[in-house]
């Protein structure tokens, strides 16, 4: 039989360093646990200072999966601090992206994969998900992107 590694060793073997999780920018909290789903509110990239702006005026297709990247290593230090452990999760359920981007930009879906190939290297198959992808007008604070996400989780 073979033994999976826990995610949380093949992070530590990894180049993935976890940002500490961020607090709520406004009136609501950062996750919430229904049955075996948690629920993570909207993440954006981080960074001193955060990138502001859009996708296809100030950025690139290839910054915004960076960006993606970056707020789906903000996503996952959400979820650890939530459970304690990566371990506690039974597989990333859906990740739902809205990219701030000019009326003629087309490529949402390979900004996205920066978050989707991130929790893929992570979580193995227990990282691949269903996901939505929109563009937005606007985001809060101009940030070129946010994403929400549901993972199931164990019970116990």
């Amino acid at each position: 039989m073979i033994e999976s590694i826990s995610i949380e060793k093949r992070l530590a073997g990894s180049d993935i360093q976890l940002p500490d999780a961020s607090e709520p920018k406004g009136s609501y909290v950062n996750c919430v646990r229904a049955s075996n789903f948690l629920y993570v509110s909207g993440k954006g990239p981080t960074g001193q200072p955060a990138p502001l702006g859009k996708l296809g005026r100030e950025f690139s297709v290839a910054q915004g999966y960076d960006f993606a990247r970056m707020a789906g290593l903000e996503i996952l230090a959400t979820v650890k601090a939530e459970l304690g452990s990566l371990d506690a999760v039974v597989r990333v359920v859906k990740i739902q992206g809205f990219i701030n981007a000019v009326e003629s930009f087309e490529d949402h879906p390979k900004v996205l994969d920066g978050c989707s190939d991130l929790l893929a290297q992570v979580f193995g198959d227990k990282g691949l998900h269903a996901r939505s992808v929109f563009g937005a007008v606007s985001v809060r604070a101009n940030l070129p992107l946010v994403i929400d996400s549901i993972f199931e989780i164990n019970s116990a």
